[in-house]
């Protein structure tokens, strides 16, 4: 195999892990803050590896693996940057203003620093590309979704791809003779019904807002609540914008956007929070059943990321009144904590439930160095 460099490069932060992918864990993990200049933040992260005592032999590392949010259409696979691929990639940032030109500017960064290396992007909307068509379009003018690329792409496909195979290699099977419903639940979230190994429907859609509530997004949402603020609140386009992307969501209902914050103000009497919480179960719950339909048969439900991996009030309560479809939660095995693989579910589930931890950056990884072996 190989060992790679995954970066993973927002407006503000950088973050980087060195992976060995014949290893459990990563040989080093790091962020750097307050990023203004992203080739000063690549220097700073090379001087850290650097250091004896990081444990990395930089001469060791053999590609870069850079995560890029929005592939469009174009991207469906791990793709090795050249100078036309990143110039399409930042042609995308229309797609995904607040993600993609800090992406790129973490690829250009790196090249210029590993100007030997190989430099793999790894699409957030890749694992999405085999979405049937009539899964990924919405029922608006087609002639205006073609011109302005409208349609459903989907997110978090790192995560849903690697867990899904975690998930059927927990179940001592090949992923392609199984299907789960994967729900990454963390202050973002999706979901994504998964058949034989490949992505059939997932909740985000043209971007990360749509689906499931989130932290400070809303999800779904009827579209004319947008033409409503406009017309009866007077708010523009920006304003709209950080409504439902930045206080929406367990936020807006709840004042927290972090569920821990949530459970304890249930705990205290808050209804606010019952009701924040109560949605957020709701809204799982709907896409677990309206996945279930699509797939047919079921063999897994699997929940991942910070929520979905530690909140066992989350996770009882978006399957509860389910077991009449074969889905039943076992309450002890559910309250366990592990950062394993396991479980949850009774014996005579027909579905099994599991917590599978993600890990993206591994993914990244092994896609990465996938793409140039």
């Amino acid at each position: 195999m190989g060992i790679a460099l995954v970066l993973n490069c927002g407006s503000s932060t950088v973050k980087y892990q060195v992976v060995d992918t014949t290893a459990d864990g990563p040989l080093a993990v790091g962020l750097v803050e307050r990023v203004t200049d992203h080739g000063q933040a690549i220097r700073e992260i090379i001087a850290e590896l650097s250091r004896p005592e990081s444990g990395v032999n930089m001469a060791d590392i053999t590609v870069v693996g850079h995560r890029v949010v929005q592939g469009g259409e174009e991207f469906s696979a791990p793709t090795i940057v050249d100078d036309d691929v990143e110039r399409r990639i930042a042609l995308l940032s229309t797609l995904a203003p607040l993600h993609n030109p800090a992406n790129v500017a973490g690829i250009a960064a790196a090249r210029h620093a590993f100007p030997d290396l190989p430099h793999v992007a790894i699409f957030d909307t890749a694992f999405h590309a085999t979405l049937p068509e009539d899964a990924y379009t919405y029922a608006i003018d087609r002639m205006v979704a073609k011109e302005h690329g409208i349609r459903r792409y989907g997110f978090h496909g790192t995560s849903h791809g690697y867990v899904s195979r975690e998930t059927a290699r927990a179940m001592g099977k090949d992923v392609r003779d199984i299907n789960v419903i994967v729900l990454h639940l963390g202050n973002g979230a999706s979901a994504c019904a998964v058949r034989a190994g490949l992505s059939i429907d997932t909740s985000m859609g043209l971007t990360p807002l749509e689906g499931l509530v989130m932290g400070t997004r809303s999800g779904d949402i009827d579209p004319a609540v947008v033409l409503h603020l406009k017309r009866a609140a007077g708010m523009n386009v920006d304003e709209v914008d950080t409504l439902l992307n930045r206080q929406s969501g367990m936020i807006g209902l709840t004042g927290h956007s972090d569920m821990r914050d949530v459970a304890r103000a249930i705990g205290e009497g808050d209804h606010d929070a019952k009701l924040g919480f109560d949605v957020y179960c709701r809204r799982i719950k709907g896409y677990v059943g309206a996945y279930y339909a699509h797939l047919g048969t079921l063999d897994a439900i699997t929940f991942t990321a910070g929520v979905g991996e530690n909140d066992a009030a989350v996770r009882e309560h978006s399957l509860a009144g389910l077991e009449q479809f074969g889905i039943v939660v076992d309450k002890e095995r559910n309250a366990e904590r592990s950062k394993r693989a396991r479980l949850i579910s009774t014996d005579d589930s027909r579905v099994q439930v599991w917590v599978v931890p993600t890990n993206e950056e591994r993914e990244i990884a092994l896609q990465s160095i996938a793409a140039v072996s």
